[in-house]
């Protein structure tokens, strides 16, 4: 209806993220519903999100496309914003999006460009400077591929960008980032694995090298100084033991 305002609910899902959640739901304040999803965090992540949240709804986690899409029909709104415990939605992007709401959306689905730290430093380069998500959509037309790892948004309708990005404080310490290493390559090994893929030698031998000479050398990652270096050596060291795992997976099947 003209003139009538958008409506928006924020969906933020959770585990053991008391670190990070105070922020997040503080940054996200605008949205008229505010809901987060949780998959039974054992540490206060419920006890500070419960006076911030709208709503706090606990759900088994299988993985984050299948949290995500239970979580839509959960929304009391069609335009929905996903948002991750670890990113906040600076000033300028909540109030391009209030301004897109008050307008009504012309699309079905918005990317946000995401500004990426680590150790609190933005990281421009090395291939985070490209870092996009479709968070922004209408949950009548857009829902999230049934995937493992690395599931993205589908919308069926048009898509747009917006120009101010989500924050995203993606490393505060070697052991958690190594902890998410330790999953990431863990479910890529058991995509493949399903997919009938067989680890070649020359996944193990050239995949790596070529990773750290694409991330540091033409994406620029050593314009981000050690920083730069740590994160290409980290995602060098993923490449490897993601084929790594689905060699063990290999032989643990013949055996």
């Amino acid at each position: 209806m003209a003139g009538v305002r958008e409506r928006l609910s924020v969906i933020v899902p959770t585990f053991n993220e008391e670190r990070n959640i105070r922020a997040c739901l503080e940054s996200v304040r605008f949205a008229d519903e505010v809901l987060v999803v949780d998959s039974f965090s054992t540490d206060r992540t419920l006890q500070v999100a419960r006076p911030l949240a709208t709503r706090v709804l606990e759900h088994e986690y299988v993985n984050s496309a299948t949290q995500k899409n239970w979580a839509l029909p959960q929304s009391a709104h069609r335009f929905i914003l996903i948002v991750d415990a670890d990113e906040q939605v600076g000033p300028e992007l909540a109030a391009e999006i209030q301004a897109l709401l008050a307008a009504g959306p012309a699309h079905d689905g918005y990317v946000l460009r995401r500004l990426n730290h680590f150790h609190g430093k933005p990281i421009r380069h090395g291939g985070w400077g490209r870092d996009r998500v479709l968070r922004l959509f209408n949950r009548d037309k857009g829902r999230y591929q049934e995937k493992d790892v690395h599931s993205e948004v589908e919308v069926h309708g048009s898509v747009s960008e917006l120009k101010h990005p989500l924050l995203h404080d993606t490393f505060t310490g070697f052991a958690e980032y190594l902890e998410k290493i330790e999953r990431y390559t863990r479910w890529g090994a058991d995509h493949l694995h399903r997919r009938g893929r067989h680890a070649r030698v020359s996944d193990l031998i050239v995949r790596p090298p070529l990773r750290f000479a694409k991330r540091y050398l033409l994406q620029g990652g050593f314009l981000d100084g050690m920083e730069g270096l740590m994160i290409t050596g980290i995602d060098t060291w993923s490449v490897f033991l993601k084929y790594a795992r689905l060699w063990e997976k290999e032989r643990i099947k013949r055996r």
